[in-house]
């Protein structure tokens, strides 16, 4: 890897961190204003809604601008942002319409960040698939440790100190990660469309995306994932103090089963795709995440309910390597920010869809029935996208994509696009 890899992974590392304090200790920091579970919906849904209202045009901006200097401004500005709610909570006026707010913000800035380290590695270290998924899964692995295994025990500890304390750590490390992105080498940026509006790259992009099987299957699958996942999300601390007994300790805990999953899936992911292949591999790793949660439904106590989490983070945390590794692969240069957008868009205009349903099933039913029917539209999904990654499919693109290594191809290619566009 080049030395430049090395940064960024600290950098991504250092994040991870700080989003795991507050992954934990944001839903217990909601829960100490409110029972509601349509209010905790309102705070889980903001943070997804930049992604609906901005998607598309995020990635086409991404294509224009300097990657590196996205990244670490966005960084730099959630870290300041995030000292708004510290305040609030030192001074006892923390309410649910500020931190819905300060999600939603945050939301704006992880949009342009999550899209410019999608489309910078690739620029990085070029688009070998082997090493974009060794890539991938080194990113992948210390993201699930730090924001899932780490982050979450540390964020219920940093909640007995204070309500600020966990809100300050997590703006400490975007600014560490902010310095660390800035140092990365600055890297040339695709050249544009020539006189295109924004609009109109804004469109190519998502058409890319929507003409092309491959990546519409790798699309949808995350797309119906986040209504699942999030329809678990929003009533998760709820259903781990009501139906499992624990408390913020034990809440956060259970957190870090699912890290812990999420670790070794990652770290299986390159084997499991050159096992089975990474269509039928993104398949497998589908119908394991519908199961687990199916258990997690089930489980009659917090022991089985943290190895179901735990198998249903070793599924998401295959499939989070493989998938954008084969995206990075395959998709042009000049179009992987507007492609990247595109796909994770349709992912998080889902979330939304996802938080609410949780809190609707659980308000008019109970808390596990947002369970089932997440664990059912999981199974469904599996079903329907497998012919769509199949094996062969993803064979077939990467022999497409093998000429772009070749620069005389790729803008013999790149003329043919472009007039097409």
């Amino acid at each position: 890897m080049p030395t430049g890899f090395g940064r960024l992974w600290t950098a991504q590392t250092v994040s991870a961190f700080g989003d795991g304090i507050s992954h934990a200790a944001l839903p217990l920091l909601a829960l100490t204003l409110t029972r509601d579970p349509m209010a905790l919906a309102v705070v889980t849904a903001s943070g997804t809604l930049p992604w609906l209202l901005f998607g598309v045009l995020g990635g086409a901006l991404v294509d224009r601008w300097d990657r590196r200097r996205t990244m670490w401004v966005m960084d730099a500005a959630r870290a300041v942002l995030l000292a708004v709610p510290a305040a609030a909570a030192a001074l006892d006026m923390l309410g649910i319409p500020l931190l819905a707010a300060v999600a939603f913000l945050l939301g704006i800035g992880g949009l342009f960040f999550d899209t410019a380290a999608t489309a910078y590695l690739p620029d990085l270290l070029g688009r070998d698939p082997a090493v974009l998924e060794r890539a991938n899964s080194r990113l992948r692995g210390a993201q699930t440790a730090m924001s899932g295994f780490a982050g979450p025990p540390a964020g219920s500890a940093l909640l007995v100190l204070g309500r600020a304390v966990p809100l300050l750590a997590d703006a400490v490390s975007f600014a560490l990660s902010a310095l660390l992105v800035r140092s990365l080498p600055a890297l040339p940026r695709p050249v544009p469309e020539v006189h295109a509006s924004l609009l109109r790259q804004a469109r190519a992009g998502a058409s890319y995306v929507f003409r092309d099987r491959l990546l519409l299957g790798l699309a949808l699958r995350p797309a119906v994932g986040n209504i699942a996942f999030l329809a678990v999300e929003t009533v998760l601390a709820l259903f781990a103090h009501e139906r499992l007994g624990i408390g913020a300790l034990g809440f956060g805990l259970l957190l870090t089963a699912e890290a812990t999953g999420g670790l070794l899936g990652a770290g299986i992911a390159s084997f499991l795709g050159r096992r089975l292949g990474t269509g039928a591999a993104l398949t497998c790793t589908a119908a394991v995440e519908g199961l687990a949660i199916a258990a997690l439904a089930a489980a009659p106590d917090p022991y089985v309910a943290g190895l179901a989490l735990a198998v249903c983070g070793a599924g998401m945390g295959a499939t989070m390597v493989l998938g954008p590794s084969l995206r990075q692969a395959i998709v042009p240069a000049d179009l992987m920010g507007r492609v990247a957008s595109t796909s994770r868009m349709l992912a998080m205009c889902a979330a939304p869809f996802g938080a609410f349903l949780g809190g609707w099933l659980a308000t008019a039913y109970d808390v596990r029935t947002p369970l089932y029917a997440a664990a059912g539209l999981l199974l469904t999904m599996t079903a329907v996208t497998s012919t769509m990654t199949g094996n062969r499919r993803v064979e077939a693109a990467l022999r497409a994509a093998a000429p772009a290594h070749d620069p005389d191809d790729r803008a013999s290619r790149d003329t043919v696009r472009e007039g097409a566009v």
